[in-house]
């Protein structure tokens, strides 16, 4: 592992169930104010902040710092004033007309080799491009924010980003947000896909801490333990 790589924290908040969202076209709030409040204050501490290209297209986020308190304390420590904004698409299918390329501050996109040199004219202006080789390697990924100097990387997913981290082996924390509801759609996304887990399914993670924000039960967990 590079020295250089950022510490990798993935957010997600979740039903009991284990879902993300459901299969309606409208986004399913899972979260509380609370838990938006503590999401924004993570985004804050944070020197880039990530999700995947298809939480791109289906939720058409801004993916910025809420608060004006908190962009102020990063301004006047001397950092931007948002976090950099990362994202990754194997098949470089990235509207430049959302949402995500024209609020806040710099923005860069991992691709792969067939997708990067389209993604340069589609983006141009918007955002970097970085090409990660013929497939997404996240390690490359991360050794290249870390060459930015990024030393903190908030994963804010979805599924494929969250699982291909947790399967790399590449996740330092995760800040799990377990709200009282059920889902039980079968074609709705949830937290994690299958796949090969590093030590699974006997490896345990260690608990950093639990608490309560409302009526949701927020876990941290070190996924190496």
């Amino acid at each position: 592992m590079s020295e250089a790589r950022p510490y990798v924290l993935l957010s997600v908040a979740t039903s009991v169930d284990g879902y993300i969202d459901d299969a309606s076209p409208d986004r399913l709030l899972l979260s509380t104010d609370a838990d938006f409040d503590r999401v924004d204050q993570v985004r804050s501490e944070s020197d880039a902040i990530m999700v995947g290209a298809g939480t791109i297209r289906a939720d058409n986020p801004r993916l910025m710092i809420r608060s004006e308190a908190r962009r102020s304390a990063r301004v006047a420590a001397g950092r931007p004033e948002h976090p950099l904004k990362v994202t990754v698409s194997a098949t470089g299918k990235l509207d430049p007309g959302l949402k995500f390329w024209h609020h806040g501050g710099e923005k860069v996109v991992y691709t792969v080799d067939a997708a990067a040199s389209e993604l340069r004219r589609t983006l141009a202006g918007l955002a970097d491009v970085v090409s990660l080789g013929p497939t997404v390697d996240f390690a490359a990924l991360l050794d290249d924010l870390g060459g930015r100097g990024v030393r903190s990387l908030m994963v804010e997913g979805g599924s494929s980003l969250h699982t291909a981290f947790l399967a790399a082996d590449l996740a330092d924390e995760v800040q799990l947000a377990i709200a009282p509801l059920l889902v039980g759609e079968a074609t709705a996304p949830r937290f994690l896909n299958p796949a090969d887990y590093p030590g699974a399914p006997h490896r345990r993670m260690r608990l950093i801490d639990l608490r309560q924000l409302d009526d949701i039960a927020l876990l941290r967990y070190a996924p190496r333990g």
